[in-house]
């Protein structure tokens, strides 16, 4: 170590006492764990703000990824893993509900992949055991993220709450990308309005019928009644004359065994800064 460095350090140590003195006091609880993570992608718990009169605490789990990284959605599309969220290790935590925002879908090696790019946050919503006393939340997360690679990944984060409030913005915003939840028809400018098979066979081709406001291209999701299912992408199949949109997919990716007629595929549109989700039933 060289003359100037030590001579640094000393000073250091002389003046770290004083301002142990005259240091303010901290203004409130943290509102944020440490990043887990490198540049590629990063991982924390943040602090959020409860409605007024709720039951649990709100908190999020942000995702920070770098440029052209992604990491995916609860349903990855064609190729991808979804994450895994495990809030086990908490302390006075009766209940972790997770919700998740909107995604969008990107080329992933010669496939359609669903998920995130840039920042997202998770909301959580945090049931304590005992009201009256604070909670730590303890999350062990199990992620991939892809650019022309896809890598595992594993991130830890704890976070005392109730938490400050600095970051209460940010899961506020998340909270408002979580899809709504809504009826098969339901006739709102934002909704699924029907779906029907184009195509009967082995594999039948369903339509599902949209509606978005004027100016806002919408994008379609779907997934089967379990994880084992693994649907097409929906692709853009035209307008109706009423202005509707169409989104088109062959029923493939059924489990062995199962049969698709009868069972029941959860779809979510997405327009703009809005969402909304509903069950339909194949018939």
């Amino acid at each position: 170590m060289n003359g100037p460095t030590l001579r640094r350090l000393a000073c250091a140590f002389v003046i770290l006492p004083a301002l142990a003195v005259i240091a303010p006091a901290a203004d409130g609880p943290p509102s944020a764990s440490p990043w887990d993570g490198d540049a590629r992608a990063a991982v924390r718990l943040v602090g959020g703000t409860p409605p007024p009169g709720a039951a649990f605490l709100i908190a999020g789990v942000e995702i920070r990824l770098g440029p052209a990284w992604k990491t995916y959605w609860r349903y990855p599309g064609d190729s991808g893993v979804p994450p895994r969220f495990d809030f086990a290790g908490s302390v006075n935590v009766k209940a972790a509900r997770l919700r998740w925002p909107a995604p969008m879908r990107f080329a992933d090696g010669g496939g359609t992949a669903i998920g995130y790019a840039g920042r997202v946050v998770f909301p959580v919503e945090v049931e304590r055991i005992d009201p009256e006393k604070p909670a730590t939340l303890a999350l062990a997360l199990d992620y991939a993220i892809c650019e022309r690679l896809c890598v595992p990944v594993t991130a830890r984060a704890r976070l005392d709450l109730p938490a400050g409030d600095s970051e209460a913005a940010a899961v506020a915003a998340a909270r408002a990308r979580v899809p709504e939840r809504t009826a098969l028809g339901d006739g709102g400018p934002l909704a699924i309005r029907a779906i029907t098979v184009a195509e009967a066979g082995p594999k039948p081709r369903l339509v599902v019928t949209v509606a978005a406001p004027a100016g806002v291209v919408p994008d379609l999701f779907a997934e089967g009644p379990s994880d084992d299912w693994a649907l097409p992408v929906p692709e853009p199949a035209g307008e109706g004359p009423d202005g509707t949109r169409r989104f088109a997919f062959v029923l493939d990716g059924v489990p062995p065994g199962a049969e698709p007629r009868g069972a029941t595929l959860r779809l979510t549109l997405v327009a703009g800064d809005r969402a909304v989700e509903t069950t339909a039933r194949i018939d």
